[in-house]
């Protein structure tokens, strides 16, 4: 039970630090937090607490031994006996335990002596709450209201009894100091430490970030919701920020958001993207609709909108199966750049992996302006895959081109079939260098691209083979007719050839 004292000292910094249960509590090390709230409601209704505690309850014989036993079986733990069961409190339920089973008591470990230096170290870790207190309290083998009483003893806001009526000494006075020097070093830790804390829920930053390397903006948010704690002047010395700047920044902040309808645009052309497009992309499109913003302030928007394009790296697929025919050499040479449509076609397989099982992804690519010429999606990686995006593709064929196509020296590109279907239609064979991706890095470009905007960072676990190839499908149209391209001038493949008047 507490005091009148202590109950009327928590409600008084309960409404002090603005009805926040956990302050006081955090400061007290007392009660709990349905008991504060149940004695504020009494001081709120009756402008006062009672000075007496209530009639004890009655508990019956039965109640008692279950207590009893449920102490003896869990542990031997008062605090976690009343807490368990709701009832009695810890003083009520000892008197049980000598009354019920004297010899079931638990056994205390013999007294130990501790310095004065050691109980202002206790102290310090149980005020900066860098770990709980049950773990002091193990370490050090005294129980929580032991710290408690340390914590008094020390930095109570008066002298412990035993000290008050004692004649000033040199002695006397040099503990004083010591006490008020222990409680700076608290009070900095603990401000240190909810900084900390304000920074990682207010900014999103982690424990290891400085809070002195925030931009201005972040630390005047962070001190706004300190400053009921803390005085303002301490907290901009901590946080190495001026005065000037602080009011600058809470101006800013009480002005209306300038860019909110830029935001709501964003989040729209974003979502239009696939969340695909990145800053450079999204202020292209903005310049197309004539809105007028810089590239760092689109930057800034998204970022602070969470529109976050997604990267991952996988492994490759790779079709390679030996040397089964005489490679052609690389006519390419890097070389991805053409002059016009259909001089230089690109080819390469993708694998997806997902739950329902594999899929596979072969398109041909034009080196003009990026276009998927055709593409074919199979769940086996064979012959038929790739002659038939082949065939496709020879079918958009104007009857004087003649490209180059060059792919990887995978098996497929080796094959009878291929190789019969080049010679036909007139067409050159290209092959990278065994084993060098850069070879061919322009189509390995366009399948990270693909993998990054449709396939990472998505979920893919109740989709079936079919709605997954329909969903890819979907994309590629996509990427062909919506995507634009800032190598493009910010068009789509197809807007672009129609700008050309290379097709109506």
């Amino acid at each position: 039970m507490y005091s009148y004292e202590e109950r009327m000292k928590a409600v008084k910094l309960y409404i002090k630090y603005e009805h926040s249960l956990a302050s006081v509590i955090h400061e007290l090390g007392y009660p709990s937090s349905k008991a504060l709230y149940k004695w504020f409601k009494e001081y709120e209704e009756n402008g006062d607490l009672s000075k007496t505690s209530k009639r004890k309850r009655e508990f019956t014989q039965e109640e008692k031994q279950f207590a009893v036993n449920h102490y003896i079986e869990y542990g031997r733990n008062y605090s976690r006996t009343v807490r368990m069961l709701g009832y009695p409190d810890r003083n009520i339920l000892s008197d049980w335990c000598k009354e019920l089973a004297p010899e079931a008591r638990k056994i205390r470990r013999s007294k130990l002596n501790y310095s004065q230096e050691q109980k202002k170290e206790a102290v310090i870790h149980l005020v900066s709450r860098e770990t709980s207190v049950q773990k002091i309290a193990e370490r050090l083998q005294v129980t929580r209201k032991t710290l408690y009483d340390w914590k008094e003893e020390l930095i109570g806001e008066e002298l412990p009894p035993n000290m008050t009526n004692m004649p000033d000494s040199p002695q006397l006075e040099g503990l004083k100091n010591e006490v008020d020097v222990l409680k700076q070093e608290v009070y900095r830790l603990r401000m240190e430490k909810d900084i900390l804390e304000k920074s990682a829920e207010l900014v999103k930053k982690n424990g290891g970030i400085n809070p002195k390397h925030l931009s201005n903006k972040e630390k005047t948010r962070v001190i706004d919701a300190l400053k009921t704690f803390y005085p303002l002047a301490l907290l901009l010395e901590n946080l190495d920020l001026v005065k000037s700047s602080y009011f600058y920044h809470r101006s800013q902040a009480k002005l209306p958001d300038k860019y909110a309808d830029l935001r709501v645009m964003l989040k729209d052309i974003f979502i239009e993207s696939r969340r695909t497009y990145g800053y450079r992309r999204m202020h292209d499109v903005l310049k197309k609709q004539n809105i007028v913003v810089s590239e760092k302030v689109v930057r800034r928007l998204m970022k602070e909108e969470k529109l976050i394009v997604h990267s991952v790296t996988k492994k490759k697929y790779s079709s390679y199966a030996g040397e089964i025919t005489p490679a052609t050499p690389n006519l390419i040479q890097r070389n991805f750049k053409a002059e016009a449509p259909d001089k230089k076609w690109l080819t390469d397989i993708t694998e997806f992996r997902i739950p329902a099982g594999k899929v596979y992804l072969s398109p041909i690519i034009d080196c003009f302006d990026g276009a998927l010429v055709s593409w074919t999606i199979s769940t086996q990686p064979n012959a038929e895959l790739v002659n038939s995006m082949f065939d496709q593709a020879l079918d958009t064929l104007a009857d004087n081109s003649k490209p180059i196509i060059h792919s990887d020296r995978g098996a497929h590109y080796r094959w009878p079939g291929w190789i019969e279907r080049i010679k036909t239609n007139g067409l050159t064979q290209s092959m990278s260098k065994k084993g060098c991706s850069p070879d061919n890095s322009a189509c390995e470009g366009f399948f990270g691209r693909l993998k990054n905007e449709f396939f990472y960072g998505f979920k893919w676990d109740n989709i079936s083979i079919d709605a997954f190839i329909e969903l890819l499908d979907d994309y590629l149209h996509w990427y062909n007719n919506k995507r634009i391209k800032l190598s493009l001038g910010g068009l789509s493949p197809i807007d672009y050839r129609k700008k050309l008047g290379l097709i109506a």
